[in-house]
């Protein structure tokens, strides 16, 4: 299917190529002349465009979907259909070259699905290089009912004590602590320390098989949000530079970013709060 704006270019290189008229040219394009010479009578809408653009560039890793219910928030009356056409007309059009998965015959069966938040939460580590070479890993947990991100720690190193101590940070803030979390079979997570904080405070881990990340997906698809969104979008001097960044674009990814699996809110003002569980969360290993 070529599309009218194509049958014009065709004319136009016609009528060079050749020194055909316009008539001549035109019925060998198989469009009428009337088309060729239209001129678009629509206002250029110059500060909706110049709006899209500076979202744009700001948000490189956004989408036109998402564009739009950003440029919605700020009271520009367009609907989606033309954000479209003007994102691809400025030449914003994101090119992603999505791997090839392979999928196995055998497939784990899931839990039930989260109805409140604290129910389930998942975690996971993400690596990242400072500015002198060195490495830098970033705790994430992510609560899988509201897709909010509970915590973003980074630091050289972590033992099952950080992971603990960090979780009844958490937990604490939020006046709740999960039921379950989902985890993989990384050292911290098997490690004896959170096994003691997870007995003690009435949590279950739930491993993932080894080497399956589909079966922890939640955590693996935020990952990779933050992977393009902030990883990927910023040079870190130190530790401190990258903790403030990451603490940073938390508050915008909770707050601001809408999500797509939420109808388009945001994580922090979705599902609302959950039931309260009485008793103190332990930030000890032993009774």
């Amino acid at each position: 299917m070529v599309s009218p704006t194509q049958r014009r270019s065709g004319v136009v290189w016609a009528r060079e190529a050749y020194r055909l008229p316009e008539r001549r040219a035109c019925r060998a394009m198989g469009i009428s002349r009337s088309t060729v010479r239209y001129k678009s009578v629509r206002p250029p809408r110059e500060p909706l465009r110049a709006r899209l653009r500076e979202l744009a560039a700001v948000r490189v890793s956004y989408g036109y979907r998402r564009l739009h219910i950003l440029l919605r928030r700020e009271g520009w009356g367009v609907n989606r259909k033309l954000i479209e056409r003007m994102y691809r007309e400025e030449g914003l059009t994101l090119k992603r070259k999505k791997p090839k998965r392979r999928r196995s015959a055998v497939r784990r069966e899931r839990g039930a699905a989260p109805t409140a938040v604290n129910e389930r939460w998942a975690m996971d580590f993400v690596h990242d290089t400072l500015s002198n070479g060195r490495t830098v890993r970033v705790l994430t947990v992510l609560d899988v009912y509201s897709r909010e991100c509970v915590a973003l720690e980074a630091g050289v190193g972590f033992r099952g004590e950080d992971v603990a101590r960090i979780l009844s940070a958490a937990a604490k803030k939020r006046g709740n602590r999960p039921t379950v979390i989902s985890v993989d079979n990384g050292t911290e997570f098997t490690s004896k320390a959170l096994d003691h904080w997870a007995y003690w405070n009435h949590v279950k881990l739930d491993f993932s098989r080894p080497g399956k990340p589909t079966d922890n997906p939640f955590i693996e698809a935020f990952n990779g949000s933050l992977r393009r969104e902030c990883l990927s979008q910023h040079w870190f001097i130190d530790l401190k530079d990258a903790q403030r960044t990451l603490n940073h674009w938390k508050d915008e990814y909770n707050n601001v970013r809408p999500h797509s699996s939420l109808a388009d809110q945001v994580p922090a003002h979705f599902g609302g709060s959950g039931p309260f569980i009485p008793g103190p969360i332990r930030l000890g290993f032993s009774p």
